[in-house]
């Protein structure tokens, strides 16, 4: 038990005196860039999906 203790004091003091945690800055800047990027990703899904819907839907309709 004393084992578990200390682990969990010093994974508290690790968390506070060694993590360099971002700034407010920081976090906003990379927020952006996951919301731009998942958008972009969304986008070129999308589309390859359209576009393989429209094509399998003319072969299919062929016949």
């Amino acid at each position: 038990m004393t084992e578990v203790k200390k682990y969990i004091s010093e994974t508290i003091t690790e968390m506070r005196h060694n993590v360099a945690w971002p700034t407010y800055t920081e976090l906003q800047k990379s927020s952006v860039l996951v919301l731009v990027g998942t958008l972009v990703f969304a986008l070129v899904v999308g589309t390859m999906d359209y576009i393989y819907d429209a094509g399998l839907s003319l072969f299919y309709n062929q016949f």
